[in-house]
């Protein structure tokens, strides 16, 4: 597989870190949108913009069938509807969160262990997705108020299970043998890392 092909899915966790950001300041009270409605507004936008990376990130290599996906959400954005067509073109497409231990094999210094719990499922994220539209339009005066005190208080639950599935996880790419090991972040810089882990002979 190209080099190109993980870094455009390292690109695609890039701009995740950078929204993240974002978030991380309006949640700290170091940013603000005039009042409470706009900045939990503001904060939704972040978030549902996240929840869609983080389904589309493992095609963003794949230019024709990213294409496609495009093209039929461009219009409703409906992430019921789009992890199902993603998970046609493949299955495995949602990062798999690990945690890395010591080994106890002498040949390597880590091991890796599945992260169980704590984390962003996707059917979480299918529900989160569907929860931040709603802040995407302005409520019916006749209808029931938007309830903005409750997505305060999920935000950081969002974000703290987000940060739990991709600080470190697996990333299977269609046809491609193995996997890759991302990192968010490593001791000493703050870029996106990633690591071949391969079959032997399928490389």
């Amino acid at each position: 597989m190209p080099e190109a092909d993980i870094e455009k899915y390292a690109g695609v966790m890039k701009e995740i870190k950078l929204r993240v950001e974002v978030v991380n300041k309006f949640l700290s009270g170091q940013l603000a949108a005039h009042y409470i409605p706009t900045t939990v507004e503001t904060v939704g936008l972040q978030f549902r913009k996240i929840f869609e990376l983080i389904a589309f990130a493992s095609l963003a290599a794949n230019r024709e069938e990213y294409s496609k996906l495009y093209k039929d959400f461009e219009s409703h954005w409906e992430a019921a509807r789009l992890v199902k067509l993603l998970r046609r073109i493949n299955p495995m497409f949602y990062p798999k969160p690990v945690v890395e231990l010591p080994s106890k094999d002498p040949r390597a210094s880590r091991q890796l262990s599945d992260l169980i719990g704590d984390y962003l499922t996707e059917e979480e994220l299918v529900e989160a997705h569907g929860r931040c539209g709603g802040l995407m339009h302005a409520a019916n005066p006749y209808g029931a108020p938007i309830k903005y005190d409750y997505f305060e208080k999920q935000f950081r639950t969002w974000l703290q299970r987000t940060m739990n599935l991709l600080n470190s996880h697996q990333v299977h790419l269609p046809g491609v043998p193995g996997f890759w090991l991302v990192h968010m972040q490593e001791h000493g810089h703050n870029e996106v890392a990633y690591y071949r882990f391969a079959p032997p002979g399928s490389e």
